[in-house]
């Protein structure tokens, strides 16, 4: 049975993320995965169909759904990895695979790896995909994460900032690329995922009054700056 994850998505100013992060100080540690600021930086290169399903898709809401996508951090091609997000009922399931530098490159271009090993499964649908529906690559999100973990809950807390796009999807494993910031000055994302149950002592502060629940798709957002 596949195993999904609670998650919650809310648009924060920069002065609720600053509040936030003091107020989570003991309760959950920094992500190891982190640098030394306790940040790293995220950059994404998301697929859709001829179609644009997958924009259309969230657009309307439609339940379920699931995007491809090629991740890198920090503008690193140490490791590349292929993911797979699905998505039903508020509830997401993330697979992924790693890719080889020139197995992204052909994908960059549009074009089907020669060489895609057994255990590359996720590739595989992905190269369907590319032959029937005619997937390529689309656009470019970029942003800076702040993560933070707590065993209890398996709770994973992420504050995203500078959220920016790129239609330049040749330039994905370049170390710089032109972005376009997508959201108002001021204006962050903060996402909330865990298992089972989230520990009440975070559900408390995760409540500071303003903040809702919001259905919030960095990939929508994105593609609808660059149509």
């Amino acid at each position: 049975m596949e195993s999904y994850r609670h998650e919650f998505k809310y648009l924060c100013s920069d002065g609720e993320l600053a509040v936030l992060k003091v107020r989570l100080q003991g309760l959950v540690r920094p992500d190891p995965h982190a640098g030394a600021d306790g940040v790293y930086r995220i950059r994404s290169l998301y697929f859709d169909d001829y179609y644009d399903s997958c924009l259309k898709e969230n657009e309307s809401g439609t339940d379920p759904r699931e995007k491809f996508r090629i991740r890198i951090y920090n503008h690193s091609t140490e490791h590349i990895t292929l993911e797979l997000k699905k998505k039903i009922r508020s509830k997401t399931r993330k697979l992924s695979c790693p890719l080889t530098e020139e197995q992204c490159r052909t994908l960059m271009a549009g074009g089907i790896p020669k060489q895609i090993s057994e255990e590359q499964k996720l590739l595989k649908k992905l190269c369907l995909l590319m032959r029937t529906r005619l997937m390529v690559p689309k656009v470019i999100v970029e942003y800076a994460r702040t993560p933070y973990v707590c065993p209890l809950g398996n709770v994973r807390i992420t504050m995203d900032e500078a959220i920016s796009s790129s239609n330049r999807t040749d330039l994905f494993l370049e170390e710089q690329i032109p972005l376009r910031p997508v959201l108002s000055a001021g204006q962050q994302i903060l996402e909330v995922k865990y298992d089972e149950y989230l520990p009440d002592m975070i559900y408390r502060i995760l409540q500071p009054g303003r903040l809702r629940p919001t259905a919030f798709s960095k990939y929508y957002l994105c593609r609808k700056y660059h149509l």
